[in-house]
């Protein structure tokens, strides 16, 4: 077998009742529970039976996501899997920094609500939507959203999928404009224009919450959204760069794969990562880990 990667799922995967038999089914995965609830009481609650409509704001999804996804790891590695790199989609790269140790598992938590608080904060100053393209070039779909002042290029997922965001009404006009180019354009449940200079207050104010934060060295390599290349000493930069600046994932995937890795494991809600994956590397092989039921199924596949 090649190396193994785990990647960690982002906003979007959430859903009610993520994490409780996880939680219940390994030791490791209940001590991030009990964690999160000892600095932001009623996390666990809102992961085990919050509403969409709750999983859905964004400073209660994020923190909620981070848990999720940083227990399914826990949960692996108690179980003897070790992952030779790591990278997240988005809120998971704070899951995957915290794995790999340049947060430690409280400061990456404190991270995270913050990062949430400013990101909704950002979102209502400057209200705007996403829509994930289809069927279209990277380089079309750039050359479309050029022809706007408020709509960007953000979610390089795979190959035929490019997610934009911008003002609602651009958008709009955006979308009619992907349909005559023969795509298609599909809106995001999602409440701001994420990854888009609509964020640049929220990559400000973070820029202050790291400053007061101390990160260490990553354990194993983990790979930037902002630079689809592993962290080196630039960790507070490329945190910050992340949250106004496109994801490059299937640029990231592409690089795992060169170094070796054919198994990826998704670590937190959804199997949204494992999807764009094999449309990225087809002979991957993918893992969702969720719950106690997929992380045995995910177990007797690799052990």
């Amino acid at each position: 077998m090649g190396k193994i990667a785990f990647v960690f799922s982002g906003q979007g995967a959430q859903y009610p009742g993520m994490g409780q038999s996880l939680c219940a089914a390994s030791p490791a995965a209940k001590v991030i529970f009990e964690l999160a609830d000892s600095l932001r009481p009623g996390t666990s609650s809102q992961c085990f039976s919050g509403t969409v409509e709750e999983l859905s704001v964004t400073k209660n999804t994020q923190p909620c996501l981070y848990c999720v996804d940083l227990a399914a790891a826990k949960a692996l590695e108690e179980k003897g899997v070790r992952a030779d790199y790591a990278a997240g989609f988005s809120l998971g790269e704070a899951a995957a920094a915290a794995f790999t140790g340049i947060f430690t598992d409280k400061s990456g938590f404190e991270f995270v609500c913050r990062r949430a608080e400013a990101m909704q904060k950002a979102a209502e100053e400057n209200p705007g939507s996403m829509a994930a393209v289809l069927k279209l070039t990277n380089e079309k779909v750039e050359e479309l959203c050029g022809k706007f002042t408020k709509v960007w290029p953000v979610n390089y997922n795979c190959p035929g999928q490019l997610v934009v965001a911008g003002e609602s009404g651009q958008l709009k006009k955006f979308q009619e404009l992907v349909k005559a180019e023969g795509g298609r354009a599909a809106p995001l449940a999602v409440s701001g224009g994420f990854h888009s200079p609509f964020m640049e207050s929220a990559a400000s104010e973070l820029e202050g919450v790291l400053e007061n934060i101390e990160l260490g060295k990553p354990r194993l390599p983990v790979y930037a959204n902002f630079t689809a290349k592993p962290y080196s000493d630039n960790a507070k930069e490329l945190l910050v760069r992340q949250v106004k600046s496109p994801v490059r994932w299937q640029e990231t995937v592409e690089a795992l794969a060169a170094q070796g890795v054919d198994t990826f494991l998704e670590c937190g809600p959804g199997k949204t990562l494992c999807g764009l994956i094999k449309k990225t590397v087809k002979t991957a092989r993918v893992f969702q880990v969720q719950d106690a039921e997929t992380l045995n199924a995910a177990l007797s596949e690799i052990i």
